[in-house]
């Protein structure tokens, strides 16, 4: 984790002082627990809940002289507790602490992820409606195809950023489970009713075989959600890379008073919002092939996977974190120009008509193969410029032998109207955001 990158929320969530406390708190609920069974005295748990605590300066010394992070946690909290500190971590061993610890700070960091793909929705919903019939050429092949609207693209995006969120509720639920089950999963020196009440404590389910640790593949399933929501930040990031292209500008970030784009050429506004989000994203990503790997371990446990969480865990939430309100911030400050859409539209002298003028001529009663030749020699005159301006599409095929004997003028202006193409977008709106929308 670097600041640069780190909202102080996120922050938090993976500092040491934090992790510390999750520990003590997870090590005094697991002392009331077996208090209440009787498995220790009710003394030590009331001891522990009343002067536990630890100094994360005294914990890095121990653990410098011991090697051993829980070991060394421990003993400073012996230390404030007193006599009673020796009924801590009875039964329990160090993946009991550190899982069930991790499972806290994994589902902590994805309330904060579901909250901002909900901030990204929210930007995303605005922006479609307010340019719900905003007309723009939509790209194949990134070459001109049919018209859409920009409401209708960031429509599409909006749907897909509620399959992220999706994938994130399932993954909180699946990485959301405790261990406390001993050296090797048994129970053999703790009561599983202790880690039944630290569950419903916590807010828990208990892992059905732990071994040792609580089993890697759903550690796993919670990196690829992240990693496929990285992707759809990306996929929307690159779009308005390419829109704001100096050939195609149809949207724009937004460039604040004094901001300066370039250190040699004072004209430059770059999309480096987008660009930056491209990056983040393939950080992210990266986290998902190690988070696979670490699904196979020695027999009950090795520490192979550790190391790789301790970094992985804390990157790619914030990082992933930190994109999603910029994406956010990105979306509403967006600067669109309906105008240069509308030109770029035009563009290519109606070609965007092409299908349809197709489909009519074979529903006149043309072959299919003649009807796609006679267009594509229209369209490729105009391609090469023969004739130019908004309408030259339909001055070809107007002068094209067995175009304009089939199809009237009648027929050529239906055809040729912009209108036509967005008949449906409010059936496609009221799937996306529902019908009262």
């Amino acid at each position: 984790m670097i600041p640069r990158y780190t909202r102080p929320e996120m922050s938090r969530i993976w500092s040491e002082a934090h992790k510390f406390a999750l520990w003590l708190e997870i090590e005094t609920l697991a002392a009331e627990a077996m208090a209440g069974i009787g498995a220790i005295p009710a003394a030590a748990a009331e001891a522990i809940r009343a002067r536990g605590g630890f100094d994360p300066a005294r914990i890095a010394v121990i653990e410098a002289e011991i090697k051993h992070d829980v070991l060394a946690f421990l003993t400073s909290v012996s230390e404030h507790v007193g006599p009673e500190g020796r009924f801590l971590h009875r039964g329990m061993t160090s993946s009991d602490l550190l899982d069930t610890g991790f499972a806290l700070q994994l589902r902590d960091a994805t309330d904060l992820l579901i909250a901002g793909v909900d901030r990204v929705r929210a930007a995303l919903r605005k922006r479609a409606f307010e340019h719900r019939l905003t007309p723009m050429i939509g790209r194949s092949h990134g070459m001109h195809a049919e018209p859409v609207t920009f409401g209708l693209k960031l429509a599409g995006f909006y749907a897909e950023f509620g399959r992220v969120e999706t994938r994130l509720r399932v993954a909180r639920e699946e990485i959301s489970v405790c261990a406390l089950s001993g050296p090797v999963g048994t129970y053999s020196e703790i009561d599983p009713r202790v880690e039944e009440a630290i569950a419903a404590r916590l807010g828990l389910r208990i892992e059905p075989v732990s071994t040792q640790i609580i089993p890697r593949d759903r550690h796993a399933a919670f990196f690829a959600a992240l990693a496929l929501t990285a992707g759809a930040v990306e996929r929307v990031a690159v779009e308005i890379r390419h829109l704001q292209r100096s050939e195609i500008r149809e949207v724009e970030e937004f460039f604040a008073e004094g901001q300066k784009g370039s250190s040699s050429m004072p004209h430059k506004r770059n999309p480096v919002l987008s660009e930056n989000l491209t990056g983040l994203a393939r950080l992210v990503r990266g986290a998902l092939a190690p988070a696979l790997e670490n699904m196979v371990l020695w027999h009950e446990r090795d520490i192979s996977h550790s190391s790789v969480e301790r970094a992985i865990a804390p990157d790619a939430t914030a990082h992933l974190h930190f994109a999603l309100h910029r994406l956010a911030q990105l979306i509403e400050t967006l600067v669109v120009y309906p105008g240069t859409m509308r030109a770029n539209l035009e563009k290519s002298g109606g070609l965007y008509h092409s299908q349809a003028v197709m489909l009519s001529l074979t529903e006149a009663g043309m072959a299919r193969e003649i009807a796609y030749a006679l267009v594509q020699k229209a369209a490729m005159r105009a391609w090469r410029g023969e004739v130019s301006g908004p309408d030259a599409f339909r001055t070809l095929l107007e002068a094209e032998t067995g175009i304009a004997e089939t199809l009237g003028i009648a027929e050529f202006d239906r055809i040729f109207s912009l209108d036509r193409h967005f008949a449906y977008i409010d059936r496609i709106f009221a799937r996306v955001f529902g019908a009262c929308s």
